[in-house]
């Protein structure tokens, strides 16, 4: 099944003979895997050891975004989200039941965060302490510049919060020249061609604050310490080893590929082929080309009173493609993802699903009914 999603996407079979290794967490043979890949993390991030670590946890990305919010920002503290779509959102909702006070920025749908509406915000609210940023929307397909936001958060004064779930791996980071970022949140199920089941923070241990997190199983201030107690092949509790060993040998595929780059350059001309391609069947992008980013597409539904969302997800999986049965953006539409390990190839053979899924469900007046 070829599986375009952003999320978990296609993994190579290497990735999942992994899998079917067994481990015991306190072993010999495990502690120097994972404390290798904690490192390995780290140096795809540009972190600088000793003022950067890496500090995984259980769970899907959400836990890492509520585990760094939690820990960066104290109970009452303010938090400063541009809303850029469905994962700010999330932000949002993560952030004020954990207590924290947040302050939305309102943001064009389908344009790039505004650093210098970010720093207006900033000047005229000195308790906004911390920002919270999502690198990669894939509720609108928008990449989001975290270094000319994370400029105007460094200028202010204040700290960034960075939501790389879907874009770590792909997306250039560099910690090093950004030290305004306290925490960078991401999942190796996405860009990084792994499987689901970890949430990975790369945090500024300076500013770790023991006990603020309210939780102990989102304390990252409590897994520095632990990790700095018992060694960095240790988990706090118990580990997702079987994943854990699965991003180990996706690590090993991303550095044969030629690294970030490479991998990016891949995830582009997959989003460029589907791009030309849905436009070809006559479907309207969500996003003009210029906007489109490399992770995830929006499509708006077609105009026509036979089009079905599930029906056309059921008819693209009978042809060997899934897509999501659902939608993030404001207006109903279908997204596909670029990701994970699929080529141009792939994409061209999907458009030629989705033309086929199309006239299956009898989809004839394809332009959506804003192009039309």
């Amino acid at each position: 099944m070829l599986l375009l999603i952003p999320g978990p996407v296609v993994t190579r079979p290497e990735v999942r003979a992994a899998l079917a290794h067994d481990f015991a967490p306190w072993d010999n043979d495990f502690r120097p895997l994972y404390a290798g890949l904690r490192e390995r993390l780290l140096r795809l991030a540009g972190g600088v050891p000793g003022t950067h670590a890496t500090l995984p946890l259980q769970g899907c990305g959400h836990f890492g975004v509520e585990a760094a919010v939690r820990s960066f920002v104290p109970l009452g503290g303010k938090i400063l989200v541009p809303m850029t779509g469905a994962y700010a959102d999330r932000i949002v909702r993560l952030a004020r039941e954990a207590g924290r006070v947040v302050v939305p920025l309102p943001m064009p749908f389908g344009g790039p965060v505004d650093p210098e509406a970010v720093a207006a915000t900033l000047a005229s609210d000195p308790a906004i302490g911390h920002v919270g940023l999502v690198y990669s929307e894939t509720g609108s397909g928008v990449i989001h510049d975290p270094r000319a936001v994370g400029a105007a958060v460094r200028g202010a004064g204040r700290r960034l919060l960075l939501d790389a779930v879907s874009a770590f791996g792909a997306l250039p980071l560099d910690l090093a020249a950004q030290p305004e970022i306290d925490a960078v949140v991401f999942t190796p199920n996405k860009c990084l061609e792994a499987i689901a089941g970890l949430a990975v923070v790369l945090a500024r241990v300076d500013r770790l604050v023991a006990g603020q997190a309210g939780s102990w199983s989102f304390d990252l201030a409590d897994i520095h310490a632990h990790a700095l107690r018992n060694g960095w092949g240790s988990f706090r509790f118990t580990p997702p080893a079987q994943v854990l060993n699965a991003l180990s040998v996706a690590l090993d595929l991303l550095e044969a590929e030629g690294g970030q780059p490479a991998r990016l350059a891949r995830y582009t001309a997959n989003m460029r082929t589907l791009y030309d391609g849905v436009c070809g069947l006559g479907l309207t992008p969500y996003l003009p080309a210029k906007a489109q980013g490399p992770v995830v597409m929006n499509v708006r539904a077609p105009a026509d009173p036979a089009w079905d969302l599930q029906a056309f997800v059921d008819a693209l999986k009978s042809r060997g493609v899934l897509i999501s049965n659902f939608y993030n953006t404001p207006e109903p539409s279908f997204r596909v993802g670029a990701i994970g390990a699929v080529t141009p190839d792939d994409m061209a053979r999907a458009v030629v699903a989705m033309g086929a899924a199309l006239d299956e469900i009898g989809v004839r007046r394809r332009a959506s009914a804003l192009a039309a």
